[in-house]
């Protein structure tokens, strides 16, 4: 366990000077008259280099990255095992295209995501280049094992913006706004969200109202159940505003999946590979998918995404799904380099990383006024922001104040939700990153609730 946090780098923040700086702001300039506009960009960083889980930027100031660039650097960044395994294979062989041949890097991978998928089930893999793909792929085999078109999801998803899965995504409606019509059959259900709870429920009192409403509305009224494929869910829902459901979500939506014939897609492509404490978000629930989305942390930074299924479900024939970069060899020997290294240790660093962020972040609500919720699993830990604790309205601008103020203190966070600050570090952070984070955020809020 030593061995590998040793790789991440002990070294704190260092900022040299108002940021962004001069060459920064240069390459901010030649961006914006090239690159599309549709991009978002939160501050204005510029990466050079990264090493565990600090980030150089052009103008030689280091920063504390606590979004793992979007969750996806699970081994921090560059960690040297995986340098090595990408480097190794690259000279070896860098495409050849699985779709069509055989190389044994892709065999590998697929066994080692059947050996670590949640539950006791036999499984096959299919392999893309992101989570959107990968959602492209549980999309098309449900309807393909079931052959039934009606999909229900939830609102506050993301699943990706490629048109399957944008049909999926109920976020934002910047994402959806002039792409219509979208794919067809697609329901969306209120998600439990019991900070917000949609149907005015306490936990303590709550009856599973959400997934009530799929079994008494939808399901009898614009998704019969012989017409519904599947229930598409993120264990944690992520771009949402990393909120946790509770156990007793998952155990009725289960019920209900399964008295119906529905299959139940559970999106780990946020949560997945180790951020929650655990491999899978879904073990915190004893919730076991039958078709799994799988990507971001999965490789360390290299494009690859993976969807993972019951054998008895993958039986569609040559042709039917495949894609000519999944699964490249090289994206392959990072992703073992990576698994290899979360169960080596860092997926128990994230538990332990993670709760002792929360029980420093513990009191925040009682100290800040501009705090309403602290909540989250391992190191998938949300903050959500609001104006006034007892009516729970909205501070999102209060919110993107901390983000930036953060940014200029060394500190790299991301919103999630329209008013929640996201903190998913690398897995390989230590006490003293933690302890740094902490200090920096409590400054934020202590400013921006002045102001």
């Amino acid at each position: 366990m030593g061995k590998i946090l040793e790789q991440a780098s002990p070294c704190l923040p260092n900022l040299l000077g108002p940021v962004p700086g001069p060459l920064a702001r240069a390459i901010i300039e030649r961006d914006a008259a090239a690159v599309s506009p549709s991009y978002t960009r939160c501050y204005p960083l510029v990466v050079a280099g990264g090493e565990g889980a600090l980030i150089e930027d052009v103008d030689g100031n280091r920063f504390l990255d606590f979004n793992a660039g979007i969750a996806v650097v699970a081994a921090g960044h560059c960690h040297p095992r995986v340098v090595e395994a990408i480097q190794k294979q690259a000279a070896r062989l860098i495409h050849m295209s699985g779709t069509d041949f055989y190389y044994e890097e892709m065999v590998a991978l697929a066994e080692k995501l059947v050996e670590i998928a949640p539950g006791e089930v036999s499984r096959r893999v299919s392999f893309g280049n992101s989570g959107a793909e990968a959602m492209e792929g549980c999309i098309k085999l449900a309807r393909y094992a079931t052959g039934r078109d009606k999909i229900i999801a939830f609102y506050g998803a993301f699943h990706g913006r490629t048109m399957g899965a944008l049909s999926l995504t109920a976020r934002k409606a910047v994402q959806r706004a002039g792409f219509g019509p979208l794919v067809p059959g697609v329901v969306h259900a209120p998600y439990p969200y019991c900070y917000r709870c949609p149907f005015g429920q306490e936990p303590e009192s709550c009856a599973v109202e959400c997934v009530s409403f799929i079994e008494n509305t939808i399901l009898k009224t614009v998704a019969p159940a012989e017409e519904t494929a599947a229930i598409v869910v993120e264990p944690v829902q992520g771009e949402g505003g990393y909120v946790v459901p509770p156990k007793k979500f998952f155990d009725e939506l289960a019920r209900v999946a399964k008295q119906n014939g529905i299959l139940l897609i559970f999106d780990e492509v946020q949560s997945g590979m180790g951020r929650t404490g655990k491999m899978w978000a879904a073990e915190h629930f004893d919730a076991v998918p039958d078709i799994l989305a799988v990507a971001k942390g999965i490789a360390s930074g290299m494009p690859l995404g993976a969807t993972v299924a019951r054998a008895d479900l993958m039986t569609w024939p040559p042709g039917a799904h495949a894609s000519t970069f999944g699964g490249n060899p090289v994206s392959c020997a990072a992703a073992l380099a990576t698994i290899a290294l979360l169960e080596e240790g860092l997926v128990e660093n994230a538990a332990r990383m993670g709760a002792y962020l929360r029980e420093r972040m513990r009191d925040w609500p009682a100290r800040f006024p501009v705090v309403g919720e602290v909540r989250g699993l391992g190191l998938m830990i949300g903050v959500e922001l609001v104006r006034d604790q007892r009516t729970r309205e909205k501070a999102p601008r209060l919110r993107d104040k901390v983000v930036e103020l953060a940014f200029r203190r060394g500190l790299l966070i991301l919103g999630a939700g329209d008013n929640t600050i996201r903190l998913c570090p690398p897995l390989v952070i230590n006490r003293d990153q933690c302890d740094f984070a902490i200090e920096t955020l409590e400054e934020c809020l202590t400013t921006v609730q002045r102001e």
